[in-house]
C-alpha cells in the first residue's frame, strides 16, 4: 500500500472548518487522513502501491498480463489511470483499463481480474485501488470534507496451479441507480462539462446526502455479506476477519451487529486514513497482513458499499 506523507488531523480541520475533533471523532470515528501533495495523483499513488505488491509476490512487472485500476479520481478521463501505472512499471506485456464502482471498486475488480484467470485468457492480473479523493472535496463544507482520504493498494491474482489454496471463493456485487444522486461529483463529464458556471456552483466537488448513505450503507452490505457467506455455505462465526469498507465507524459497527460478529473479527484502521474509496480495503488488508492479524489459511471477507449505487462483498482465504 501507498499513502501520502503529510497528514492532516482533526484539529488542523478546526483551523479549515466549523468543526472539532470531537464532533469528528463520535460521528465518524476518524482522526486523521493523509492528504496527497499537487505532484502525487492517483496514477502515482497508484504505481508504487503496485510495485510494492509485485516486489512481494516475486514478479516481474513483464510478467503481467493484464492492469486494473479501480478509482473516481483518475489523473485524466483519458488515457487511462492504469496505462499510467503501466508505463510507470514498465508492463509493456499487460493489457490496460480502468473501471469505476467508487467505494466498492477494488471488490468489483477484483471479480473481474478473477474471471481472466478463470477462463484461462490470462496467467497474471494486477488489481489497483487508487484515490486522491482530496482533489474532489470542498474543503469549506464539514460534513464531506472531514471523511476522506488519499492511497492506494494492489494485489497480483494467478491462479493456484497446486490446488491447495481456495483462494476467492464467492462474490456478491450489486448495484441501483435509482439511488445514484445520493453520493455524486455532477460535473466534469458530458452532461456538466467544465465551465466558469460549474465550477462557481461547486459542481466538480463531492456531493452526499449523509443519512441516506447510512441507510443504504448498512443495508447493502449486510445484504452483500450474508448472500456471500450464504454461498460459501461458510458461517459468520468461521470468519476469522471482516475487512468492511472504512468509512464510517457507527456504519462499521452497525454491520458487524447485524451479522452477529465479535469485535475481534473486524479489522479497522479509518482513525488513520479516513475513507480512501476504491483503495480502502486493500489498504486494510494489507495493514491487517502486516500486523498479524490475517495468517495463512485465514477466511476473511471484504464488504464495500459506494456512490451508483454499489455494493459487494467477496469471502477469500488467505
Amino acid at each position: 500500500m501507498y499513502v501520502p506523507d503529510r497528514v492532516l488531523n482533526n484539529h488542523d480541520l478546526e483551523k479549515i472548518v466549523d468543526t472539532s475533533d470531537e464532533w469528528i471523532r463520535t460521528r465518524t470515528g476518524i482522526v486523521e487522513r493523509r492528504i496527497g501533495e499537487a505532484s502525487e495523483t492517483s496514477g502515482t499513488m497508484g504505481a508504487h502501491a503496485a510495485r510494492q505488491a509485485l516486489e512481494r509476490a516475486g514478479i516481474a512487472p513483464q510478467e503481467v498480463d493484464l492492469v486494473i485500476c479501480a478509482t473516481i479520481t483518475p489523473d485524466m478521463p483519458f488515457p487511462s489511470t492504469a496505462s499510467v501505472i503501466q508505463a510507470e512499471l514498465g508492463a509493456f506485456n499487460a493489457a490496460c483499463f480502468d473501471m469505476e464502482a467508487a467505494c466498492a471498486g477494488f471488490i468489483y475488480a477484483l471479480q473481474i481480474g478473477a474471471q481472466f484467470l478463470y477462463s484461462g485468457t490470462y496467467d497474471t492480473v494486477l488489481v489497483i485501488g487508487a484515490e486522491k479523493m482530496s482533489s474532489v472535496l470542498d474543503w469549506s463544507d464539514r460534513n464531506t470534507c472531514v471523511l476522506f482520504g488519499d492511497g492506494a493498494g494492489a494485489a497480483v491474482l494467478r491462479r493456484d496451479e497446486t490446488g491447495t489454496r481456495r483462494g476467492l471463493i464467492s462474490t456478491i456485487l450489486g448495484a441501483d441507480g435509482r439511488y445514484g444522486s445520493i453520493l455524486s461529483v455532477p460535473g466534469g463529464g458530458s452532461k456538466l462539462p467544465p465551465t466558469v458556471e460549474t465550477v462557481q456552483r461547486g459542481e466538480h466537488f463531492l456531493k452526499m446526502s449523509g443519512a441516506e448513505v447510512y441507510k443504504q450503507a448498512v443495508l447493502r452490505m449486510q445484504q452483500a455479506a450474508s448472500g456471500a457467506l450464504k454461498e460459501a455455505g461458510v458461517a459468520a462465526g468461521d470468519l476469522k476477519l471482516l475487512i468492511p469498507h472504512q468509512a464510517n465507524r457507527r456504519i462499521i459497527q452497525a454491520l458487524v451487529d447485524r451479522l452477529g460478529l465479535r469485535d475481534d473479527q473486524v479489522f479497522i484502521n479509518l482513525d488513520r486514513y479516513g475513507n480512501t474509496s476504491a483503495a480502502s480495503v486493500i489498504m486494510a488488508l494489507h495493514e491487517a497482513v502486516e500486523q498479524g492479524a490475517l495468517k495463512r489459511g485465514d477466511l476473511f471477507m471484504f464488504a464495500a458499499f459506494g456512490a451508483g449505487l454499489s455494493w459487494a462483498a467477496s469471502l477469500m482465504e488467505y
